[in-house]
């Protein structure tokens, strides 16, 4: 067992597990996009970092690829981590304003202004396809191409890739493909109004200690 403090709390973990899944299964809560249970950590959109380490050393690292050691500190909802993830958010909303995960992330964080340009980007590169096609669908039919601002996600050569099976798990898991409408102006690219409406089962007798715990709301994302 690795012993560590989280949040000022010490805990142990088993070895090899990683911030992420310490702080989670302690009830500390860290929101991810790139994550995704059942695939590789990829720490591609920096939305999970937390702070470790203390005094001028201490640094912001993504929780779901660094491992957790002994004697670590490591501090999940600081002045710098709230700061940086809600710049991350605003990032991501000018990328692809009309995301509906990404918007319910903005809504959550208290993020109420996005003040870059919209690029109204059909993908944000958080790897979650790649990962299904390779890691579930064992296909390997899509993957990265090119690097930095050239980099995007297709198949070899964009050609038709004989191992798709048009399975649709790349498009189940990318949250760039859970479109909501949304303003063009960036002061009003925030919508969250899905995330103010009361929730339909709470209207329903008995049925509010069944649901209205949820999250995403189970009645929502059928009303949906």
């Amino acid at each position: 067992m690795i012993t560590l403090k989280i949040n000022g709390l010490p805990v142990a973990v088993e070895a090899g597990s990683t911030i992420l899944e310490a702080a989670q299964f302690l009830g500390f809560p860290i929101p991810t996009l790139c994550h995704m249970e059942g695939l590789s950590p990829y720490g591609a959109c920096r939305l999970c970092v937390v702070e470790i380490g203390e005094g001028p050393r201490a640094r912001l690292v993504t929780s779901c690829t660094y491992p957790a050691e002994e004697g670590l500190v490591v501090r999940t909802a600081s002045a710098r981590v709230v700061r940086a993830r809600r710049m991350v958010i605003e990032l991501l909303l000018a990328s692809c304003p009309q995301s509906r995960t990404i918007q319910d992330l903005a809504s959550a964080h208290g993020v109420h202004q996005q003040r870059f340009r919209q690029e109204h980007e059909d993908c944000i590169l958080c790897g979650r396809c790649v990962r299904m096609c390779e890691e579930q669908m064992m296909a390997k039919a899509i993957g990265f191409q090119g690097r930095g601002e050239r980099r995007t996600i297709g198949t070899p050569f964009n050609e038709p890739s004989a191992q798709c099976r048009q399975c649709g798990g790349c498009i189940y898991v990318c949250p760039a493909c859970q479109l909501r409408c949304t303003y063009n102006e960036p002061d009003k690219a925030i919508c969250g109004a899905c995330a103010n409406l009361p929730a339909p089962c709470l209207e329903k007798e008995g049925a509010a200690d069944m649901l209205c715990y949820m999250s995403p709301c189970v009645a929502c994302e059928i009303k949906r």
